[in-house]
């Protein structure tokens, strides 16, 4: 997708905050919903049991399992912004300590960029005469920090909207009571792992339908274990 490139485009488009994506929230939670449902369901399916047994725990699954990840992504964002925290109180204790061993730490960055000379020393001073865009600076190229920092709360509603939309399609025909409830929970949740697919490629350069069927066949693997599990186990216990 292209943008303007004149001065008044590139100003406002640049003097927006940068807020980080959520797309991999969501990708990763769709994905895992999916897999974790229709796996329950065909190995639930696989073990014989009844439709109500494959409704009951497949909406626990969905509501607990989707929790779960959740709660999991919270805390893990969580531990990423606490150690940003961390990282920049150490750079501001440093710069406060050793400002010219903290100056050459920037001069080497802005080296490793393609300055040089005058330009260097110019660009280092200028950026060290604002301490919050020196501090910025060396936690995105000191410390391999990505530029905006994560809010876990969002990513945890990305993750669990994500997960109980594509988690609860697999359950769709037992919920409607269809006569051929398995099949059409193979072919909605096919679709879903395709669309999934589909969707991810907008960011990539891979093609749509390599994209899809990649997803797609993630999701028939771990559906056909599942399945295959369950009948076995379901022919040892009887």
């Amino acid at each position: 997708m292209t943008h303007g490139h004149s001065p008044a485009e590139v100003s406002a488009r640049l003097s927006v905050p940068q807020r980080p994506g959520h797309l991999r929230d969501m990708i990763y939670g769709a994905i895992d919903g999916a897999v974790t449902t229709f796996a329950l369901v065909s190995g639930v399916q696989g073990a014989g049991f009844s439709p109500t047994i494959i409704v009951t725990l497949g909406l626990a699954n969905v509501l607990a399992d989707g929790f779960s990840m959740a709660a999991a992504n919270y805390s893990g964002t969580k531990a990423e912004v606490d150690d940003r925290r961390r990282l920049r109180r150490i750079e501001e204790e440093q710069i406060a300590d050793n400002p010219e061993g903290e100056l050459e730490e920037l001069r080497q960055i802005l080296a490793l960029k393609g300055l040089s000379g005058s330009v260097l020393e110019n660009a280092a001073n200028a950026i060290a005469e604002d301490r919050d865009k020196w501090v910025e600076m060396m936690l995105v190229d000191e410390y391999g920090l990505p530029p905006a920092s994560p809010r876990p709360l969002a990513a945890a509603i990305a993750t669990f909207v994500a997960f109980l939309a594509a988690g609860l399609v697999p359950l769709l025909p037992y919920l409607f009571e269809m006569t051929q409830a398995f099949p059409t929970s193979i072919a909605v949740t096919a679709l879903v792992f395709f669309l999934i697919g589909t969707s991810k490629s907008r960011w990539s350069l891979a093609p749509w339908w390599r994209s899809g069927l990649e997803t797609a066949s993630i999701g028939a693997i771990a559906a056909a274990i599942a399945y295959f599990t369950g009948a076995v186990v379901q022919s040892v216990v009887g």
